[in-house]
């Protein structure tokens, strides 16, 4: 490494002043173990980016749906303006009301109550399937593209790994429909018609070779770093900090960028020997939970003015 590189990695401003000056970002997702502080780090950063961009969209895709908490507001799977700005949106995906109403349009269009039945055990039995359901929701903003940035408070890292991989396994998995419908089409038209559900084949490939555009289009954004980064939140846990460094390693090996770490807690020297070339955005230890959105305008204030944690020596002196 050159004195230049060293010099440049010493320079690193501990805040998140780079993702707010980052102009091309399109997609910024905020991930990490579960209860180290997800949602109001995302919940801030979007409070932020307001003040420099167009319009924000913030989506969580956490079971747990922690934003309506957060700002105080009931939110939906429809993007809700989130009251006191006039260009921040929120919206919670809800996996299961999203599958029954795909299964319900899918049994209007003929495809028989029996069969409904059926694929309803099946659809809520797929592992994986709140990914399939978020990354639905991405294709949607994909298409449209009506917000400057979108923000993912996203679930624990498990899920969020899968759900990062998704474009990927997906894209695979449709090159081998496509492959099949060739070879095993006329069986498939028959076997549609013996079990009365809808024969229109074509239609049926026609919509999934549409969608595979669509989703290389989302894989090759989520790989771009002009277009994406991951902001990982962590404590000064060991099995917290051993999590991030997991996720760091998976989130390097699908080529999403990463060079931010939200540190919330006390102060902990380590991570600056294992991150060096990582912005590092220290946060204190709060006595109280971040609620509402004049709590959130103040903490996220903190993700761009850099926190001074005490001196341990002068703790140490003074006990």
């Amino acid at each position: 490494m050159s004195d230049e590189d060293i010099d440049e990695i010493e320079n690193l401003e501990p805040t998140l002043q780079n993702v707010l000056d980052q102009k091309s970002l399109h997609w910024i997702f905020v991930g990490g173990k579960g209860g180290v502080g997800k949602t109001t780090t995302s919940c801030s950063l979007a409070v932020q980016l307001c003040k420099v961009r167009e319009s924000v969209l913030l989506i969580s895709t956490d079971p747990a749906h922690n934003l309506s908490d957060a700002f105080g507001q009931k939110f939906s799977k429809e993007a809700t303006l989130v009251e006191g700005f006039t260009n921040l949106f929120a919206m919670e995906i809800d996996p299961t009301s999203s599958i029954q109403e795909m299964l319900d349009q899918s049994e209007q269009q003929g495809g028989g109550a029996a069969m409904g039945a059926m694929m309803q055990d099946l659809a809520f039995a797929i592992p994986g399937v709140d990914e399939a359901m978020g990354f639905a929701e991405v294709m949607k903003q994909v298409k449209t593209m009506e917000y400057s940035v979108i923000i993912f408070d996203t679930a624990p890292t498990g899920h969020t790994l899968r759900f990062l991989s998704f474009p990927s396994v997906l894209e695979k998995a449709l090159v081998k429909i496509s492959q099949l419908s060739g070879r095993f089409g006329p069986m498939l038209q028959q076997m549609s018609g013996m079990m009365g559900l809808n024969s229109n084949q074509e239609d049926m490939f026609g919509k999934l070779e549409g969608m595979r555009a669509i989703i290389t289009e989302v894989n090759n954004q989520f790989k771009d770093p002009d277009k994406t980064t991951f902001i990982c939140v962590c404590i000064s846990e060991f099995l917290s900090l051993y999590e991030t460094e997991r996720m760091i390693q998976e989130l390097t090996s699908y080529h999403i960028d990463t060079h931010n770490i939200v540190m919330q807690q006390k102060y902990l020297d380590q991570i600056y020997d294992l991150y060096e070339d990582f912005h590092i955005i220290l946060m204190p230890l709060l006595t109280k939970e971040v609620r509402g959105t004049k709590d959130i305008n103040e903490f996220s204030e903190m993700l761009v003015k850099p926190f001074e944690p005490p001196d341990d020596s002068m703790m140490d002196d003074s006990q």
